[in-house]
């Protein structure tokens, strides 16, 4: 599905959380969905006998409702409607059972910005709800812009990055966008010096399977453009989009592994912490 029906918002107060809502707002107005704006603020784990329950209902609730208050106005501003939650508990785990429980097509939360030399990655909550949700999520950086207009999707041939390659020609499809799916081969100077014609072997791989791309998407009548890039993932992936001035890329995630570990591919999460532009995860 290319067009969602229902948007859910993770809105903290913080910047990077507006930027997220500022995004959900004009796909809403495109869309003509519902945007679900959830705030989370902890549990009160004291004793409720010691002191009166609705004080203590008000005191944890209250600066709750004031970030939702917030939300509302700058929902306003943007000239959309939205609905509105606050849940108390761990917020990737009401993020995510929020975002089950309203049957929302799409999570959409922001991203910290960079500090000092180095890209910061993704906060703890964005992480962990990449790692438990099974839906879509779409990381919006501090201050970014989404558009479809240029799609960028990163495959590696594997069964996740299939669907995420999938719904990139599906979006590219319904909204006549602009469409490139790159691939990655891992090197390093000391397999390019000793194993070179196994690098090339690679290479030929890549381009082989991007054949078999292009075909399924001109059997939709999108036309693809490929690129097979050798270096550090992430490094690659980022510098492509910025080079052919990408407005979205799409990527998949290995998800989860065990029972309670949130495990998402450091490729993925170093992508996300470097990007310039939205990501969309892609389960």
């Amino acid at each position: 599905m290319s067009k969602y029906r229902k948007i859910l918002v993770a809105y903290d107060g913080s910047d990077s959380s507006r930027t997220a809502l500022a995004v959900a707002a004009d796909l809403a107005k495109k869309d003509k969905c519902w945007i679900k704006v959830l705030a989370v603020v902890p549990p009160y784990y004291g004793d409720l006998e010691l002191i009166g329950v609705s004080k203590i209902k008000e005191t944890i609730e209250g600066p709750g409702q004031d970030i939702l208050a917030e939300a509302k106005q700058l929902a306003k501003d943007h000239d959309v409607h939205i609905l509105t939650n606050l849940e108390q508990g761990e917020p990737y785990d009401r993020i995510v059972h929020v975002a089950d429980d309203e049957n929302c097509d799409l999570i959409v939360i922001g991203r910290r910005g960079r500090r000092h030399l180095e890209r910061e990655l993704m906060g703890g909550v964005t992480a962990r709800v990449i790692g438990y949700t099974k839906r879509n999520v779409l990381v919006v950086p501090e201050g970014a812009n989404l558009s479809w207009e240029n799609i960028l999707v990163a495959t590696d041939e594997s069964e996740n990055s299939r669907h995420a390659f999938d719904l990139a020609l599906d979006i590219a499809k319904e909204r006549s966008a602009q469409l490139s799916a790159m691939s990655v081969i891992y090197t390093n100077d000391e397999l390019s010096a000793f194993a070179p014609d196994h690098v090339t072997e690679m290479v030929q791989s890549k381009r082989s399977f991007h054949a078999d791309l292009k075909t399924k998407a001109a059997g939709k009548d999108v036309k693809l453009s490929t690129y097979v890039r050798e270096g550090e993932p992430h490094e690659q992936i980022t510098d492509l989009a910025n080079e052919i001035k990408a407005s979205v890329i799409v990527m998949g995630t290995h998800g989860r592994k065990g029972l309670h570990r949130i495990l998402m591919g450091s490729v993925t999460e170093r992508t996300i912490g470097y990007s310039s532009c939205p990501i969309m995860i892609v389960h």
